[in-house]
């Protein structure tokens, strides 16, 4: 039949006029439809914006700025606030930088309006055929959000998001609202912006950084924890990728320039990186007196302090403290590993056990934890927390023999699961070692103003934040000895006056007090010699005869001159072998004297402070050394560099000489009773540098003993190798006062035959009674226990 017939007509019309019908309903309704959400949109609109924030501040950006505390030269060494930040001007952005962020967050962003309309279709077009999702949010709709509104999802904050990035487009430039994105976005690892990301994971400066950098770095907004190239390098790889396609499909890059980019190694900053500046000390220091000053603002209004840390000085510090302290501990017991672990057989369960255990034991520098997964007496195999396998042989094994033995106690016994300590060589090996117990401290600083050029608090602020430079109260042991040398010249004593080694035993000198036998470190005794000579050997009967002439009172009012406090060097005997208690610093401070001829100045370690804008808010002089600052006689003090000059030639500190081979060296070494404690003070006329070595609670260093020309002295030695290299030896000028007489220093109204010859010698007087030679001062007796808390330290 014919479709076309008469007879089909009139159904055909009528489904027709059906089909028209319901269209024009449809549009009613559609449009209806529309109306009623234009109405809505417009109603929404209506509440909503009387509420949106003024943003008019954002033409003039002031995020949240941290503290930064910068070495003398500019080098960074810590930031404290909220949000790790460097604000950094559109212009010194770079522009690969730009492109790589623009390329992969919004493409189009100086084309829209703030909204992108084009993208919100693409995105729901590819969400509709199941594609990768894709972001509709614009940079501008991003800076309305992070600097006004919360991450909820919702339509409401939605909203508010489009109107702000409307106004923001309507009140700002373009330039000025990528600054904004640039600076203020979360990347991880508490660095908020660019800037602060290149420092956090590259080390870098942003305006170095490369295009694989870059794009690694543009990666990070997205997911700024899955995608951190330190917790998960493999997704940040995957991200990082990505970007360079985007950069190079939206024409920033060529195909060039983007296959070359994805061979790039990339080096990510390493807390074990050894050029890395540790001064978390200074930092904190820092931080504590600012606070003090100013109060919780410092944490958000972008302060800069400057400090008269030496970068090259402080770096040399550190290693050498650390140095120091891990060469005393290969000479240790092997205290065991740190943990055991069960480790599965499999592997993924396995890694996952790692990881867990590691992240309880972080690496401390360049001593690092890992977990052995096989050992043997020839052998240990072990993994670290960024999964680099480690295998330690031969000399590498030394130091923990005691855990690989057959019949090693359970707690020693180096196996499968332990958690135990790594370090690195100087041939790149690796062997195995333990965390330190004991403590060090160095202090450098400049004799002729008092500036701070390095301090080191300890062997590693992460593991002991105690400031052991500024409040570790010590008993300085032999080097306190040049101050009492340096009393008794003023009393007619020069360094030909011969005095007799010999032994001394003091009675009780109050009711239940003891008995006190000083002794030689090494036990013995040499009989008469000059006061060069003992000092050069460290004579302890000596200088205990050189105090008990010239008086203890005397003498502790004498040490008041170099910075020390009276009431921790109570005037008794042991005062002359350093029983009483300093700080690093105080040594420092007074040494300073010695080195700068008589003046005493007060260490200083801030510079400058300024605002965020850099205008200065304080700013300090160094002083003049003028007779306002003198401590001691000019005489005193260069006779007293003579004295300490040749300790450091032909003394306990004669490494020193032999080491640096410079005729400009000065210093003492010390160790107290039973080795608690052993020191290395010493100077050139440019530095001051006191090394520290002990327990924070006290107790012998070593089961021999160690003294401080073995264990503090080589610290001063590899400081001074870095912090002299360069400085031209000086000669300290001989200043009125003084003659030389047989190649010997006096001072003029001091010399042979107008002077103390000898003393202790037989043919002189008897000694005097007990009470004073035990050094009872004047006036009411001493309380029984401190004065037994004294000399039982030096029984």
């Amino acid at each position: 039949m014919d479709d076309s017939s008469p007879s089909t007509e009139p159904a055909r019309s009528q489904r027709s006029m059906q089909l028209r019908r319901v269209a024009r309903w449809s549009a009613i309704a559609a449009g209806s439809g529309a109306l009623v959400l234009l109405v809505a949109a417009v109603v929404a609109v209506a509440a909503i914006y009387p509420r949106l924030p003024d943003i008019s501040e954002l033409a003039d950006y002031r995020p949240k700025l941290p503290l930064r505390v910068y070495s003398v030269e500019g080098t960074l060494i810590g930031e404290f606030g909220e949000e790790r930040r460097t604000l950094t001007p559109f212009a010194s952005i770079p522009k690969v930088m730009k492109d790589a962020v623009l390329a992969v967050e919004d493409a189009r962003f100086y084309d829209h309006g703030g909204v992108d309309y084009k993208g919100f279709a693409r995105a729901a077009v590819a969400s509709l055929k199941g594609g990768r999702k894709q972001g509709a949010s614009t940079i501008t709709m991003q800076v309305a959000r992070n600097v006004y509104l919360s991450s909820e999802r919702t339509l409401s904050r939605k909203a508010y998001e489009i109107l702000l990035a409307l106004r923001l487009e309507q009140q700002l430039t373009k330039d000025q609202i990528l600054e904004i994105y640039l600076n203020q976005i979360y990347l991880g690892n508490r660095a908020y912006g660019f800037a602060a990301a290149s420092e956090a994971y590259f080390g870098k400066p942003l305006h170095s950084v490369t295009l694989a950098e870059a794009a690694m770095l543009a990666g990070l907004p997205k997911a700024p924890g899955a995608n951190n190239p330190v917790s998960n390098p493999r997704r940040a790889r995957a991200r990082q990728l990505y970007v360079i396609d985007r950069m190079q499909e939206t024409g920033f890059i060529t195909a060039e320039q983007a296959a070359e980019a994805k061979k790039e190694e990339l080096h990510l900053r390493d807390a074990a990186d050894p050029d890395r500046l540790h001064a978390e000390y200074v930092a904190e220091t820092v931080r504590q007196m600012m606070y003090a000053q100013y109060g919780d603002s410092i944490y958000t209004s972008g302060m800069k302090v400057y400090t008269s840390l030496v970068a090259a000085d402080q770096a040399a510090a550190y290693r050498s403290l650390r140095k120091g302290i891990m060469d005393y501990e290969r000479r240790q017991p092997y205290r065991g590993p740190e943990r055991f672990v069960d480790l599965p057989a499999d592997q993924k369960e396995a890694d996952e056990a790692v990881d867990d255990v590691l992240a309880e034991h972080p690496d401390n520098g360049d001593v690092m934890a890992a977990v052995v997964l096989e050992a043997n007496s020839k052998e240990i195999n072990a993994v670290r927390a960024n999964g680099e396998t480690v295998q330690i042989t031969g000399e590498g094994l030394r130091p923990a023999q005691s855990g690989l033995a057959a019949k090693a106690p359970p707690h020693i016994k180096i196996r499968r699961g332990a958690v135990i300590r790594v370090a690195r060589t100087p041939k790149n090996t690796w062997e195995i070692t333990q965390l330190p117990e004991v403590e060090g401290a160095f202090i450098g600083m400049d004799p002729r103003t008092g500036a701070i050029k390095s301090l080191v608090g300890g062997f590693d602020f992460g593991k002991n934040k105690f400031n052991h430079v500024t409040q570790a109260w010590r008993q300085p042991g032999s080097s306190f000895k040049p101050f009492i040398y340096s009393a008794a010249l003023e009393k007619g004593f020069t360094p030909a006056t011969i005095v007799n080694d010999a032994p001394l035993y003091f009675e009780p000198g109050t009711p239940g007090g003891q008995p006190w036998e000083p002794k030689n470190f090494d036990g013995g005794f040499e009989g008469p010699m000059p006061l060069r000579t003992a000092l050069m050997k460290s004579k302890n009967l000596v200088t205990v005869r050189l105090l008990q002439s010239i008086g203890a009172p005397y003498a502790q009012e004498w040490i008041t001159k170099f910075g020390f406090d009276k009431d921790k060097h109570p005037a008794y005997l042991p005062m002359a072998l350093g029983a009483g208690s300093v700080t690093p610093m105080q040594m420092a401070t007074a040494y300073s004297v010695f080195a700068n001829g008589g003046y005493k100045v007060n260490p200083y370690l801030v510079t400058r402070i300024t605002d965020l804008r850099d205008k200065v808010l304080l700013e300090t002089e160094p002083p003049a050394l003028d007779e306002t600052r003198r401590a001691i006689p000019e005489r005193n003090a260069f006779i007293m560099d003579s004295l300490l000059q040749s300790v450091v030639k032909g003394g306990t500190a004669a490494r020193a000489y032999q080491a640096l081979k410079r005729d400009d060296l000065f210093g003492k070494t010390g160790t107290t009773n039973d080795s608690f404690d052993t020191w290395f003070a010493g100077f050139q006329p440019t530095t001051v540098g006191i090394a520290w070595i002990g327990y924070d609670t006290p107790r012998q260093l070593g089961v021999r003993g160690e003294t401080g020309g073995s264990l503090s002295l080589p610290i001063w030695i590899g400081y001074m190798q870095a912090a002299l290299k360069g400085v031209p030896v000086s000669k300290i000028p001989e200043p009125p006062g003084v003659v030389n007489i047989d190649g010997e220093w006096y001072f003029d109204d001091f010399t042979p035959g107008h002077s103390v010859a000898s003393l202790g010698v037989e043919s002189e007087a008897p000694p005097a009674p007990a009470e004073e030679l035990t050094g009872v001062p004047l006036g009411p007796p001493p309380q029984p226990e401190e004065r037994n808390r004294i000399l039982e330290f030096f029984r």
